[in-house]
């Protein structure tokens, strides 16, 4: 059996851009109902709630949901569906600094990440923000975030084989 090649789709904008629902098209495009959304959000209050039960209820019926804030590399491997939409790196990040992991540790994990997708084929679409178009943060955790997800973003963009930034709903191709 021949092994189904690898496919990165990385979609980024800032928040309200319209990232997700581009995403989801594009998975639709390209896997109709076989797609596996791989959704990194935790709900610690009651407005992440109702944003987590919002996205929900967008996603085609059809499309299996699993939930893993953290461990993505290790899980993306079992998907069966030719298409996963991972939404999104920046919670993941957020949830790995949280957790206490240091800089390299979740470089490193998107490593794996990269890594897994290649070793398992078919296409993995990431969604992520773009986080480095505003003002310095005021503290140090915050800048830190930013500066890990900048990075994290550079890692998956750079191995990416489609690349788009959201600007209020409207897609703009970068490769």
């Amino acid at each position: 059996m021949m092994p189904i090649p690898s496919t990165l789709v990385f979609v980024t904008g800032g928040a309200r851009s319209g990232k997700s629902r581009f995403a989801e098209e594009r998975a639709r495009q390209l896997g109709g109902e076989q797609v596996t959304y791989l959704a990194t959000a935790q709900a610690f209050d009651t407005e992440m709630e109702e944003r987590i039960g919002r996205h929900r209820a967008d996603r085609p019926a059809p499309w299996p949901t699993v939930e893993e804030p953290l461990e993505v590399a290790r899980v993306l491997p079992t998907l069966q569906t030719p298409v996963v939409l991972l939404d999104c790196l920046s919670l993941w990040v957020s949830n790995a600094l949280l957790r206490g992991d240091s800089e390299a540790e979740i470089l490193q994990a998107t490593a794996d990440l990269l890594g897994a997708q290649r070793q398992r084929g078919g296409t993995l679409i990431t969604v992520t923000n773009e986080v480095g178009l505003g003002i310095v943060p005021d503290n140090a955790l915050a800048r830190l975030y930013r500066d890990v997800l900048g990075r994290v973003n550079q890692a998956a963009a750079a191995a990416s084989d489609e690349a788009y930034l959201l600007v209020s709903g409207l897609p703009l191709r970068l490769k």
